[in-house]
């Protein structure tokens, strides 16, 4: 039988009423922006990151404090929540419930089955990081949404012998949900970037939804590491004891479609920074990175990724320009990154400035320094050119980016160093700036990121692509509104047998 906050629910959503939106381990706001644009009303969020709390709240709420405020989940409770962000009752707050707890969360779970969470907390109690996977289930059962979005990397269908996927499918099937999930790559879906990540999408069974995901809009033969790491992903579910049985198989991608947006297609309409230019004048320095100096774009044609990003409903690009077109000082790499062929990752950097510095000491040595092997001033000189990580250890630490394709996944160490992802464009010899990662990872040039260069580059990289979440909101729009038009029509013959009695 319906419950009554379910069915409030539902009646609420046959008047047309948005669906109220809360998001959980939030960010930024990746997902939010995802879900706003498709026409969910954003009412709530919980991020324990200040940055990233401010990021939320300035962008989905004007700035204001309630919704600004770094919130700890193992703090604070649902009913805790609501008034603090003044929504009333705890049950009729929300309608959708996303997001997903950090992986850290199950480090120590063990091969402990996450459905009996609730019935051995004891197993717990050891592991503070864990006890987030727990609030997330208290918070589903407190709010009762009438469906559920998670996100996590891949890895989670086996983490350490489990597939917890599978499992947090079961504990929500307990709950009265129906439940799937499956691998999407954000470079199917507009973004231009080849980011893969598991989704798990549940509706209340009183809704009569059956799980299903977007169909890709545009098409990309994957290189073969994102290859090879679906094909772990999903080896390891057949190789696990239980069967995954609310697996499902991603819609495929087909040639017919647009060919995936690409690094210049993404970037190509944003200013030049030439970093060895701007180094060579003094312009650029050690320090913290603020966004108080605004820059126009150029004069060349945007793409039409590019005018998506300048034009996005609400989040439009700011009249005074970009304030956050930013990079890192790193002037011993400036000259290296401009020899570096695209696609180079580490090795091949480390023999490029290996030959820079031999070049450089053969130089010196024909002027009359004899720069003897072992002298303090050969070290200098070869500290000046060449990093000084091993090749053999440090493989991917270092990537240039193909202009013709999309880049590789953004990470949250963008934040500490960003040579992943270095500018295909050698003239400009420099790893990428905040705006363009938020470019990479389809936030809209009207986003705007709360604290400075680094913290920036963290949020950017712990986001979920708001074109991503984009299509998949616009799915679960789809499928709820499907469900309760149906519903109308199966309940129009009570109704009226109601009215005549």
């Amino acid at each position: 039988m319906t419950n009554d906050v379910i069915l409030r629910k539902l009646e609420r959503l046959q008047t047309s009423e948005k669906p109220r939106v809360l998001d959980l381990f939030a960010g930024c706001g990746g997902i939010s922006l995802g879900f706003e644009a498709a026409g969910f009303d954003m009412r709530g969020s919980v991020e324990f990151d200040p940055d990233a709390a401010r990021s939320h709240g300035l962008n989905f709420h004007g700035g204001a404090e309630a919704h600004s405020q770094a919130i700890d989940i193992t703090k604070t409770s649902p009913a805790d929540l609501c008034r603090q962000l003044d929504l009333g009752s705890v049950a009729d707050a929300f309608d959708i419930v996303v997001g997903g707890p950090p992986c850290q969360a199950f480090a120590r779970v063990g091969r402990s089955k996450l459905r009996e969470i609730e019935e051995h907390p004891e197993a717990f109690i050891h592991d503070p990081r864990a006890q987030l996977y727990k609030k997330y289930l208290e918070y589903v059962d407190a709010f009762q949404p009438l469906a559920v979005l998670m996100e996590n990397v891949p890895d989670i269908l086996n983490h350490g012998g489990q597939n917890i996927a599978e499992e947090t499918c079961e504990v929500l099937e307990a709950k009265g949900y129906v439940c799937g999930y499956t691998l999407l790559n954000a470079a199917f879906y507009g973004v231009p970037q080849m980011r893969e990540r598991m989704f798990l999408i549940a509706y209340r069974k009183e809704l009569g939804a059956q799980v299903s995901f977007p169909s890709p809009s545009h098409w990309l033969i994957l290189p073969p590491g994102y290859e090879g790491s679906r094909s772990v992903a999903l080896k390891s579910l057949r190789n696990l004891v239980d069967d995954a049985h609310s697996y499902m198989e991603p819609p495929a991608a087909t040639p017919d479609l647009p060919p995936a947006v690409t690094a210049q297609d993404a970037l190509g309409d944003l200013p030049a920074i030439n970093a060895r230019e701007l180094l060579a004048a003094g312009k650029i320095s050690r320090g913290a990175r603020r966004f108080d100096n605004a820059v126009s774009y150029n004069t060349s044609k945007p793409s039409t990724y590019a005018k998506l990003m300048r034009t996005w409903q609400g989040h439009e690009a700011p009249k005074e320009g970009l304030t956050d077109h930013v990079i890192r000082y790193l002037p011993r790499d400036y000259e290296l990154f401009a020899r570096m062929n695209p696609g180079d990752q580490y090795p091949e950097a480390y023999a490029h400035a290996t030959e820079m510095f031999e070049e450089r000491l053969a130089s010196e040595r024909a002027k009359g320094r004899k720069l003897p092997d072992d002298s303090p001033e050969y070290t200098a000189l070869k500290n000046s050119i060449v990093p000084p990580y091993d090749a053999g250890k440090f493989p991917n630490k270092w990537r240039k980016m193909w202009r013709d394709q999309p880049a590789r996944t953004l990470m949250a160490h963008l934040g500490k160093d960003g040579y992943s992802h270095i500018h295909y464009d050698s003239n400009q010899a420099r790893t990428i700036s905040v705006r363009e990662a938020a470019r990479l990872q389809s936030f809209p040039d009207g986003f705007r990121f709360s604290g400075t260069m680094n913290p920036a580059f963290k949020q950017i990289g712990n986001a979920v692509p708001p074109l991503l979440a984009k299509a998949l909101a616009t799915q679960m729009m789809q499928t709820i509104k499907q469900a309760i038009s149906q519903k109308d029509m199966v309940n129009e013959p009570r109704r009226a047998a109601t009215a005549v009695s």
